[in-house]
């Protein structure tokens, strides 16, 4: 028998062979850790289908924002369950509401050892459950949320925060907050745009993690699963109107879309490893199906190897750790 003339294998020898050829890396850097405060509670509240995940009080989560940057992450985004819920969402842009005094508190905490984010959205905050105001007839108004979204990003900057999120999938939603920042003096403050946010039932562990009122679905404003061409112009508006940054979300059922968001952008792309991506690992790792750490670490790389600069996980500060 002849014998091959190219042997691959000769790279994969041993581990530190491994490690000098490897083409992907997840650096703690390139992480977000994605973090809950719920108001008036008085210890960390576990989340059923998020095991090891809590909604913290005010003091934990500086505490939990201390260990992360500690840990070398690169960024926290804020999410806020607030006690009372109202129609607009005023919660939002109460300064004293509790996605805003979070923002403050985690950004006196820890200062620039790693990046203040927060979630903009109005989800968290409407009795409906849903990301903008209602037309009467119970449709979801986009201009009228245009303006809320404005007004919710000013007080999230004047809390402090270094980088919006916003999540609601409006039309125009870009051009609003940045124009809403901008008047207001907050130029240096960020939008990392979620271009492409699939209406996904990977998303069902989170609506239990921050209280969500929705009765329904989100089908009119976030994207189809089945589409991809729409999440690049989706992506081109964002860019146009203003985004530094642009995610996808979720991420693993969708590296396609990411890798052609990364072939076609020159600003930072961000993917959202989503709580029911999460859940899933936990759940098979727990009945003993699959090697957790290794699966973890499996999931980062095939999100960064797709082309993700940044990516938001659960994990993060557990990961930060190990590869650190």
């Amino acid at each position: 028998m002849g014998y091959p003339e190219m042997r691959p294998r000769r790279l994969r020898t041993t581990p530190a062979m491994r490690r000098l050829v490897a083409e992907t890396e997840v650096p703690p850097r390139s992480l977000v850790l994605p973090i809950f405060v719920l108001e008036g509670a008085a210890e960390p509240v576990p989340i059923p289908s998020m095991p090891g995940v809590v909604q913290h009080t005010l003091d934990s989560l500086r505490k939990a924002a201390v260990e992360a940057a500690e840990a070398g992450v690169g960024g926290l985004m804020l999410f806020a369950v607030p006690r009372d819920k109202d129609a607009v969402g005023s919660g939002a842009t109460d300064p004293d509401g509790i996605l805003n005094v979070a923002i403050r508190e985690v950004a006196a905490e820890v200062g620039d050892a790693t990046v203040v984010m927060a979630d903009l959205c109005l989800d968290e905050f409407t009795d409906h459950g849903h990301c903008g105001v209602l037309t009467p007839d119970g449709r979801v108004d986009n201009d009228a949320t245009l303006v809320r979204y404005g007004d919710m990003a000013v007080a999230q900057a004047e809390a402090g925060v270094r980088v919006v999120g916003p999540s609601g999938m409006m039309d125009g939603q870009i051009g609003a907050i940045r124009a809403a920042l901008d008047q207001a003096g907050h130029t240096d403050v960020s939008a990392m745009a979620y271009s492409a946010k699939y209406a996904s039932a990977f998303f069902g562990p989170f609506r239990e993690a921050v209280q969500s009122s929705l009765e329904g679905d989100r089908n009119t404003y976030q994207q189809d699963p089945a589409n991809a061409t729409e999440s690049m112009r989706e992506v081109a508006l964002d860019l146009a109107e203003g985004a530094d940054m642009v995610l996808v979300k979720p991420a693993l059922g969708y590296l396609d879309v990411l890798r052609r968001v990364r072939d076609a952008v020159d600003v930072p792309v961000a993917a959202y490893n989503v709580s029911g991506e999460y859940s899933m690992v936990e759940a098979a790792a727990a009945q003993g199906w699959i090697d957790r750490d290794r699966a973890i670490l499996e999931v980062l790389t095939s999100i960064r190897r797709a082309g993700a600069d940044i990516v938001l996980t659960y994990w993060a500060v557990e990961a930060a750790r190990r590869l650190r």
